[in-house]
């Protein structure tokens, strides 16, 4: 009998996640890089007193959508309100896989590693600083946030670790016994940000649902658990009675949504990134 379960669980991931990607991207697009004839866009979201010779600090955001939907727009709330507290931020198109096969995520992943490197590279005409540059995301994309920070990619010249990671519900375990086997296989060492730990690692802060269907509270304990170990600090929020998706803005009369930005800007302002007045 053929094995539905993979494919329910992608189905329902996209179906969740997209469900409140509704909102446009912020920004002038800009294109990053060419795959063929496709030109692939980043959107950045700076403060109103922005100048260009400032030296801000930043995040890139990777939308969510199970590596095979969505678009950039997910974080446009998340991105003006970080503008409002003085930093840059960019949302992230990337390619998606294709929902008939079982590809592992090379293209996501490797578009995530050129938008990182770009960012960094053009850090000086985006007035940001090249060593307080942030990854966030969420599913799929905190995936892709949690893989740069994580997935050692040897000697670079412009490096695409960023230097924290804000994850929002991340399917950061692809192991065999994690989220998205089926593509990954017996790769999953080469994707997976759970089997990739390191104590040069930036730190994070996880927002969890406690009733989240892909990714069990323990998962994310054990994530913490081991980023401690290798000395790196890792916090985890994990809200009560809720499910994959609950942090979107929009959802719930954005209770959660408010109270997860809450979160994040203390564990933003504990790196001395923001703060009230921040520049």
């Amino acid at each position: 009998m053929l094995n539905l379960r993979p494919l329910l669980s992608f189905t329902c991931l996209l179906l969740i996640t997209t469900s409140a990607i509704a909102a446009k991207p912020e920004g002038k697009p800009t294109v990053y890089k060419t795959v063929g004839d496709r030109e692939l866009k980043l959107y950045v979201t700076k403060p109103a007193d922005w100048k260009k010779t400032d030296s801000r600090p930043a995040i890139v955001f990777f939308h969510g959508g199970g590596w095979v939907g969505g678009a950039p727009g997910q974080f446009t709330e998340h991105s003006k309100h970080l503008a409002e507290q003085g930093m840059v931020c960019v949302q992230v198109e990337y390619r998606l896989l294709d929902k008939k096969n079982n590809d592992p995520p090379v293209i996501c992943t490797e578009d995530a590693l050129d938008a990182m490197k770009w960012v960094r590279s053009h850090a000086k005409e985006l007035g940001i600083d090249p060593d307080r540059i942030a990854t966030g995301g969420g599913s799929a994309g905190g995936h892709l946030a949690a893989y740069l920070g994580t997935v050692d990619q040897g000697k670079q010249e412009i490096s695409t670790k960023p230097n924290a990671m804000v994850l929002f519900n991340p399917v950061y375990d692809n192991g065999p016994e994690g989220w998205g086997k089926q593509r990954v296989k017996d790769r999953y060492k080469e994707f997976s940000p759970a089997h990739n730990i390191s104590a040069d690692d930036p730190p994070s802060i996880v927002f969890l649902g406690s009733e989240d269907k892909l990714i069990p509270v323990s998962t994310a304990k054990r994530f913490q658990e081991e980023m401690k170990a290798a000395g790196v600090n890792s916090e985890l929020r994990v809200y009560e009675g809720q499910g994959h998706g609950f942090f979107n803005h929009g959802k719930s009369n954005n209770r959660w949504y408010n109270e997860t930005v809450q979160e994040m800007d203390k564990f933003l302002t504990s790196l001395g990134w923001i703060s009230s007045g921040s520049k």
